[in-house]
């Protein structure tokens, strides 16, 4: 338990690293004011940044994923795996029931994590040297949203949160258990790894196609009141005030982004938790099969296996 746990730890921690650029274009395009607009597109949005505010600027927040991901993966390896053996059937709907009852308990950490950073995206917008910060760091920013605004504050978004995270994750497992059982990842197959990849990859996707729509809403509300001016009551109206001056189509807007980093985030972090795994076992067989062992769907005929966090 405590060996998949560290591989998924760390697999989780190559993802940030390899799809934070592009979660940060995703957020400033979700947010931009449509009447001006800073960015016409992906593309524009990922070279403005660099040249406006350097590479760097990319990385913008990237402390707080960075922080919440050690308790994030144990939440969800622990939910999921727990669940899995509660309801006993390997079965698609219990992979999508387990996958559900995990994302829907690390909301407790993914909400604030996701407020945090989404301020520190948003902070010195367009400057290479920010003139004036308004947080210092991703912990600098919790702490003063909740003096100013209390717990309520720091937990700002968490419906739509929650609203995402549980069928998000639920479609994430059930389609790597589908995508991997369609494969035949088996571990004395040499295309395994590329096989993962492309499960794990392709399980991302679909879980942030079923969602995105919330997760727009949820990065609008989070990153309302930056500058102290609040535009939304709550997730009715933002979603009121969306359609009417944007249209359906704000519903669509930075998913390119999205997608783009859905599928390297995934496979990354499923290339290292295998690697990792493989590495420490060695000898041992690469499909996880000790029952303890539940993080890492090596071997998709295995009951109650599960794959990594989106």
């Amino acid at each position: 338990m405590a060996l998949d746990f560290a591989a998924g730890c760390i697999g989780g921690a190559a993802g940030v690293l390899v799809g934070h650029p592009f979660d940060t274009v995703k957020v400033r395009l979700q947010v931009q004011n449509v009447d001006k607009p800073l960015y016409r597109g992906t593309y524009h949005c990922f070279q403005s940044i660099a040249r406006q505010e350097s590479m760097l600027g990319l990385y913008k927040g990237i402390g707080s994923p960075m922080m919440g991901l050690t308790f994030i993966n144990a939440i969800v390896f622990g939910v999921q795996g727990n669940a899995m053996r509660k309801l006993g059937r390997d079965t698609p709907l219990n992979q999508f029931l387990a996958g559900a009852a995990a994302g829907t308990i690390q909301c407790v950490i993914c909400c604030p994590m996701e407020l945090a950073k989404t301020r520190m995206q948003l902070q010195g917008t367009g400057e290479k040297k920010s003139k004036r910060k308004l947080y210092k760091n991703s912990l600098d920013c919790l702490v003063r949203i909740y003096n100013k605004e209390g717990i309520r504050g720091i937990n700002r978004g968490m419906v739509t949160t929650l609203l995402r995270e549980a069928p998000g994750f639920g479609v994430y497992f059930l389609a790597y258990d589908m995508w991997t059982r369609y494969l035949g990842c088996e571990p004395e197959d040499p295309y395994m790894i590329p096989k993962l990849l492309f499960a794990g990859g392709m399980s991302g996707i679909a879980s942030w196609i079923s969602t995105y729509p919330v997760d727009v809403i949820k990065s609008r509300l989070q990153a309302d009141g930056v500058g102290g001016v609040h535009q939304y009551s709550g997730i009715k109206d933002c979603v009121r005030q969306s359609l009417k001056k944007e249209g359906w189509r704000v519903f669509t807007r930075g998913l390119t982004s999205t997608l783009l980093r859905a599928f390297p985030v995934n496979a990354t972090t499923f290339a290292t938790v295998t690697l990792f795994l493989m590495y420490m076992r060695e000898g041992e067989e690469c499909s996880i099969q000790d029952p303890e062992a539940q993080s890492v769907q090596l071997q998709p005929l295995q009951p109650q296996t599960q794959p990594t966090s989106m």
